[in-house]
Protein backbone atom coordinates (compact mmCIF):
# COMPACT_ATOMS: atom_id res chain seq x y z
CA UNK A 1 0.00 0.00 0.00
CA UNK A 2 1.43 3.34 -0.98
CA UNK A 3 1.82 6.24 1.45
CA UNK A 4 -1.04 8.33 -0.02
CA UNK A 5 -3.51 5.45 0.23
CA UNK A 6 -2.46 4.76 3.84
CA UNK A 7 -2.85 8.46 4.76
CA UNK A 8 -6.31 8.56 3.16
CA UNK A 9 -7.42 5.51 5.13
CA UNK A 10 -6.04 6.99 8.33
CA UNK A 11 -7.83 10.28 7.61
CA UNK A 12 -11.14 8.43 7.04
CA UNK A 13 -10.72 6.48 10.28
CA UNK A 14 -10.17 9.73 12.22
CA UNK A 15 -13.23 11.32 10.58
CA UNK A 16 -15.39 8.30 11.46
CA UNK A 17 -14.12 8.35 15.06
CA UNK A 18 -14.99 12.06 15.32
CA UNK A 19 -18.47 11.47 13.90
CA UNK A 20 -19.36 8.62 16.28
CA UNK A 21 -20.78 10.03 19.54
CA UNK A 22 -19.07 7.33 21.64
CA UNK A 23 -15.59 8.30 20.48
CA UNK A 24 -15.97 12.00 19.62
CA UNK A 25 -15.87 13.42 23.16
CA UNK A 26 -12.90 11.34 24.42
CA UNK A 27 -10.89 12.34 21.35
CA UNK A 28 -11.81 16.01 21.80
CA UNK A 29 -10.92 15.87 25.50
CA UNK A 30 -7.55 14.30 24.68
CA UNK A 31 -6.83 17.02 22.12
CA UNK A 32 -7.76 19.75 24.59
CA UNK A 33 -5.54 18.21 27.26
CA UNK A 34 -2.66 18.61 24.84
CA UNK A 35 -3.68 22.20 24.13
CA UNK A 36 -3.96 22.89 27.88
CA UNK A 37 -0.32 21.98 28.34
CA UNK A 38 0.81 24.73 25.99
CA UNK A 39 -1.87 27.35 26.76
CA UNK A 40 0.01 29.82 28.98
CA UNK A 41 -1.49 31.62 31.97
CA UNK A 42 -0.26 35.08 32.82
CA UNK A 43 -1.21 37.84 35.21
CA UNK A 44 -3.19 40.62 33.57
CA UNK A 45 -1.16 43.77 32.92
CA UNK A 46 -4.10 46.01 33.83
CA UNK A 47 -6.36 44.67 36.53
CA UNK A 48 -10.08 45.12 36.03
CA UNK A 49 -11.90 45.63 39.33
CA UNK A 50 -15.33 44.13 39.90
CA UNK A 51 -18.00 46.82 39.91
CA UNK A 52 -20.08 44.88 42.46
CA UNK A 53 -20.52 41.48 44.03
CA UNK A 54 -24.28 41.20 43.60
CA UNK A 55 -24.55 37.75 42.05
CA UNK A 56 -26.83 35.01 43.30
CA UNK A 57 -25.86 31.39 42.90
CA UNK A 58 -27.14 28.10 44.26
CA UNK A 59 -24.82 25.44 45.64
CA UNK A 60 -25.29 21.95 44.29
CA UNK A 61 -26.84 21.03 47.64
CA UNK A 62 -29.59 23.58 46.93
CA UNK A 63 -28.28 26.22 49.37
CA UNK A 64 -28.43 29.85 48.23
CA UNK A 65 -25.10 31.61 47.87
CA UNK A 66 -24.43 35.29 47.28
CA UNK A 67 -21.13 36.25 45.70
CA UNK A 68 -20.94 39.02 48.33
CA UNK A 69 -19.73 36.25 50.66
CA UNK A 70 -16.51 36.13 48.63
CA UNK A 71 -15.80 39.86 48.88
CA UNK A 72 -12.35 40.52 50.33
CA UNK A 73 -11.17 36.97 49.59
CA UNK A 74 -9.08 35.32 46.89
CA UNK A 75 -11.55 33.78 44.45
CA UNK A 76 -11.26 31.42 41.51
CA UNK A 77 -14.35 31.39 39.29
CA UNK A 78 -14.56 28.70 36.63
CA UNK A 79 -17.42 28.71 34.11
CA UNK A 80 -17.87 25.21 32.70
CA UNK A 81 -20.27 22.46 31.62
CA UNK A 82 -20.32 18.69 31.87
CA UNK A 83 -20.63 18.31 28.07
CA UNK A 84 -17.75 20.69 27.20
CA UNK A 85 -14.54 18.85 26.06
CA UNK A 86 -12.12 21.71 26.96
CA UNK A 87 -13.82 21.98 30.37
CA UNK A 88 -13.44 18.25 30.96
CA UNK A 89 -9.80 18.43 29.84
CA UNK A 90 -8.85 21.07 32.43
CA UNK A 91 -10.87 19.69 35.36
CA UNK A 92 -8.16 17.36 36.75
CA UNK A 93 -5.77 20.31 37.13
CA UNK A 94 -8.49 22.45 38.73
CA UNK A 95 -9.28 19.61 41.16
CA UNK A 96 -5.60 19.47 42.15
CA UNK A 97 -5.60 23.24 42.64
CA UNK A 98 -8.74 22.97 44.77
CA UNK A 99 -7.17 20.15 46.82
CA UNK A 100 -4.13 22.33 47.55
CA UNK A 101 -5.79 25.74 48.05
CA UNK A 102 -9.43 24.98 48.87
CA UNK A 103 -9.05 26.08 52.49
CA UNK A 104 -7.54 29.47 51.59
CA UNK A 105 -9.26 30.36 48.31
CA UNK A 106 -12.96 30.52 47.41
CA UNK A 107 -13.52 28.21 44.44
CA UNK A 108 -16.71 28.75 42.44
CA UNK A 109 -17.27 26.18 39.69
CA UNK A 110 -20.25 27.72 37.90
CA UNK A 111 -22.49 25.87 35.45
CA UNK A 112 -26.02 25.84 34.04
CA UNK A 113 -26.11 22.03 34.08
CA UNK A 114 -28.76 20.22 36.13
CA UNK A 115 -27.95 18.97 39.61
CA UNK A 116 -28.30 15.36 38.39
CA UNK A 117 -25.72 15.92 35.62
CA UNK A 118 -23.38 17.71 38.04
CA UNK A 119 -23.55 14.91 40.61
CA UNK A 120 -23.07 12.18 37.99
CA UNK A 121 -20.08 14.04 36.48
CA UNK A 122 -18.41 14.59 39.84
CA UNK A 123 -19.01 11.00 40.88
CA UNK A 124 -17.65 9.61 37.59
CA UNK A 125 -14.37 11.50 38.00
CA UNK A 126 -14.20 11.58 41.83
CA UNK A 127 -14.25 15.39 41.92
CA UNK A 128 -14.85 17.14 45.23
CA UNK A 129 -14.82 20.82 44.23
CA UNK A 130 -17.96 22.89 44.95
CA UNK A 131 -20.35 23.50 42.05
CA UNK A 132 -22.80 26.38 41.77
CA UNK A 133 -25.72 27.08 39.48
CA UNK A 134 -26.43 30.60 38.25
CA UNK A 135 -29.53 32.25 39.77
CA UNK A 136 -28.92 35.80 38.52
CA UNK A 137 -26.66 37.50 36.01
CA UNK A 138 -23.13 38.13 37.28
CA UNK A 139 -21.56 41.54 37.33
CA UNK A 140 -20.52 42.71 33.86
CA UNK A 141 -16.85 41.80 34.39
CA UNK A 142 -17.74 38.14 34.99
CA UNK A 143 -20.20 37.66 32.14
CA UNK A 144 -19.04 35.19 29.52
CA UNK A 145 -20.23 33.76 26.26
CA UNK A 146 -17.67 30.96 26.01
CA UNK A 147 -16.55 28.16 28.27
CA UNK A 148 -14.35 27.25 29.92
CA UNK A 149 -13.44 30.62 31.33
CA UNK A 150 -11.51 30.92 34.57
CA UNK A 151 -10.80 34.06 36.56
CA UNK A 152 -8.61 34.61 39.59
CA UNK A 153 -9.72 37.58 41.67
CA UNK A 154 -7.57 39.10 44.40
CA UNK A 155 -8.70 40.37 47.79
CA UNK A 156 -9.29 43.88 46.36
CA UNK A 157 -11.77 42.51 43.83
CA UNK A 158 -9.37 42.85 40.90
CA UNK A 159 -9.31 40.24 38.17
CA UNK A 160 -5.65 39.32 37.96
CA UNK A 161 -6.00 36.29 35.68
CA UNK A 162 -8.72 35.88 33.05
CA UNK A 163 -8.30 32.90 30.76
CA UNK A 164 -10.60 31.15 28.30
CA UNK A 165 -10.00 27.71 26.89
CA UNK A 166 -8.46 24.61 28.38
CA UNK A 167 -5.50 25.30 30.67
CA UNK A 168 -3.31 23.24 32.97
CA UNK A 169 -4.18 25.20 36.12
CA UNK A 170 -1.93 23.16 38.39
CA UNK A 171 1.26 24.76 37.16
CA UNK A 172 4.05 26.65 38.91
CA UNK A 173 3.04 30.11 37.70
CA UNK A 174 -0.56 29.82 38.99
CA UNK A 175 0.62 28.32 42.28
CA UNK A 176 3.18 31.14 42.68
CA UNK A 177 0.45 33.75 42.12
CA UNK A 178 -1.81 32.08 44.69
CA UNK A 179 1.03 31.70 47.19
CA UNK A 180 1.84 35.42 46.90
CA UNK A 181 -1.83 36.41 47.29
CA UNK A 182 -2.24 34.15 50.32
CA UNK A 183 0.98 35.43 51.91
CA UNK A 184 -0.11 39.04 51.43
CA UNK A 185 -3.63 38.25 52.65
CA UNK A 186 -2.61 36.87 56.03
Amino acid sequence: MNKTKRNNILFLVVIVLLILPQTRQPIQVLLHKGIALVNPVSVEEENVALSNYDWRLKKEEGIAYNFNQSKGKIVIVNFWATWCPPCIAEMPSLQKLYDKYGQEVDFLFVTNDSIDKIKAFKEKYNYTFPVYQIQSNPTEELQTSSIPRTLIINQKGEIIIDKSGAVDWYNDSVQNVLDILIKNFI
